[in-house]
């Protein structure tokens, strides 16, 4: 594999500013807190309707070229084939996507609609009961990986067909921003990108080292701390790095393959040993609600009563995920040649969702027995200790809780490492000047991006400033929001005037 020079022009920028905003907001973090909160309650109140649009008119779009004449199309020449096999593909799209998020939003989020449902619904009553999971699946499905699915084709139609030798979001913009994609605007929009890249990593640390802390400290009978926080990222620094040394094809690929069958393994695991009948039943009423209810759920503002769920749940997702669409667009682009647009769009949306929609089925509905049947006070524990409290309660109410809690950490730190491997990948695929087909980021600057990422979440972690940076690139969906529709433009004129490039995939017999 040949590896590409740096674009200094990316790469110091995006250095200094992510070093100098950190220090900063970390330094006057407790005057700067309350300033990026309100700007955050500013946006999700005040353009909850353009995250909502967005995110409809994107599915819209999709939809569209899945079954149009252009879902045919192959990302790649005539004798290109797919890399990967659909499994590890799958794998690693889901696994950079979700994170350590899903393990711990899956079993907290349905908790919270419980006793805080949506459509003025009382709390702890059997239609908040309903719906608990039901949101969960709407949250975490077809919507949200629309969201991803947009940048990921554009950008892929760009390197694999249009052969724009960059995995740059600015080079997805190129049909519409013309010569200034290679100038200022173009610099920015890329440097904006890695920006959030941070924040989203740090989302996946802020959930993901206090509930690993937390498991680990009722194994092993010590109190979560800062020095055990520390430790985690420090194993899971080794972890990447070892990963990312070895690269896309023997690194990620494998690491993300591990992280599947964890996954699987453990939500079959709770299946077997669980009520199995309930979380079945629970799980096919839960899809169906949300499927029966999914334009209400995806156009609700609340804008007579006001009561904020929308905004506070809907909304925050829909701009979380917006922030960092681009780095999981550029990854999955990256790992997508050969296969035709209809191919990636439909396995994105479809297997994504079905990921997303078996660990809140199975988790969710495991933990919504136990506290409906008050086996275990899940609500009074997340209300007086917290999400990760809450997590150690499920687990030690599993068979074999030891067993189970000591694998539940494994699977946390292969997914924290495949989050950061994949962004430390696509970082540095963006602070690369150019990019062949079969060309990855020197290995230098993958372990650099990586190891700098983990230096920052200690830093962050005994600063306490972890949640200001978090909240901080939430803000950059702002502009995000502008960059769909530069990137929705561009591919809709590509695929019009770029015809004498397009190889399509034969229709099977």
């Amino acid at each position: 594999m040949k590896n590409a020079k740096i674009e200094k022009s990316i790469f110091w920028p995006s250095l200094i500013l992510v070093v100098a905003a950190t220090v900063l907001l970390v330094v006057f973090r407790e005057s700067v807190g309350p300033v990026v909160e309100s700007w955050m309650t500013a946006i999700t109140f005040r353009l909850d309707w353009a995250f909502e649009f967005l995110t409809i008119g994107l599915f819209i779009i999709l939809i569209w070229l899945m079954f149009g004449r252009y879902g045919r199309v192959k990302l790649g020449g005539a004798d290109d084939k797919p890399e990967f096999s659909r499994f590890s593909w799958g794998g690693m799209l889901f696994c950079a996507s979700m994170g350590t998020s899903i393990m711990f939003w899956s079993i907290v989020e349905p908790l919270y609609y419980y006793t805080g449902p949506p459509f003025g619904i009382d709390g702890k009553t059997t239609e908040a009961a309903e719906f608990a999971v039901s949101y969960g699946l709407f949250h975490w499905g077809i919507s949200a990986w629309a969201l991803y699915a947009l940048p990921a084709v554009v950008m892929a139609y760009s390197f694999f067909v249009r052969r724009d030798h960059s995995l740059k979001i600015s080079a997805a913009c190129r049909g519409v921003l013309g010569k200034h994609a290679d100038g200022f605007l173009g610099k920015a929009i890329d440097i904006l990108v890695i920006w959030s890249m941070i924040g989203g990593l740090g989302t996946s640390l802020g959930l993901g080292v206090p509930m690993v802390a937390a498991v680990l400290g009722d194994l092993f009978g010590i109190q979560p701390s800062l020095w055990l926080n520390i430790v985690i990222i420090i194993i899971w620094t080794f972890i990447f790095s070892s990963s990312a040394y070895l690269g896309l094809y023997k690194g990620i690929r494998k690491l993300s393959d591990w992280n599947v069958y964890m996954a699987l393994g453990l939500a079959l695991f709770v299946i077997i040993v669980g009520p199995t009948l309930f979380i079945l039943s629970y799980f096919t009423n839960s899809l169906g609600l949300m499927l029966d209810n999914f334009m209400k759920m995806s156009l609700y503002t609340d804008p007579i009563t006001k009561g904020g769920f929308p905004q506070a749940w809907t909304v925050f997702y829909w701009a979380w995920f917006a922030a960092t669409a681009p780095f999981i667009g550029i990854f999955v682009a990256r790992i997508s040649k050969g296969r035709s647009i209809r191919e990636m769009v439909s396995n994105i949306l479809l297997w994504g969702s079905l990921g997303s929609w078996i660990y809140f089925g199975v988790f969710g509905g495991y933990g919504m027995n136990l506290e409906l049947t008050g086996e275990v006070p899940l609500t009074e524990i997340l209300s007086e200790q917290g999400g990760p409290a809450v997590i150690v309660a499920v687990l030690n109410s599993l068979p074999l809780p030891v067993i189970v809690s000591a694998f539940f950490v494994i699977l946390g730190f292969i997914f924290l490492a495949t989050s950061l491997d994949s962004a430390s990948y696509v970082i540095a695929s963006v602070a690369t000047k150019e990019l062949g087909v079969n060309s990855e980021p020197a290995r230098w600057h993958r372990l650099m991006w990586g190891i700098l990422l983990s230096a920052l979440a200690i830093s962050l972690t005994i600063a306490g400033g972890l949640n200001v940076v978090q909240t901080s690139s939430v803000l950059v969906a702002v502009p995000v929001l502008l960059m769909y529709i530069l990137m929705a433009m561009s591919l809709i004129k590509w695929l019009h005037h770029n015809e004498h490039l397009h190889v399509y995939v034969k229709k099977k017999k």
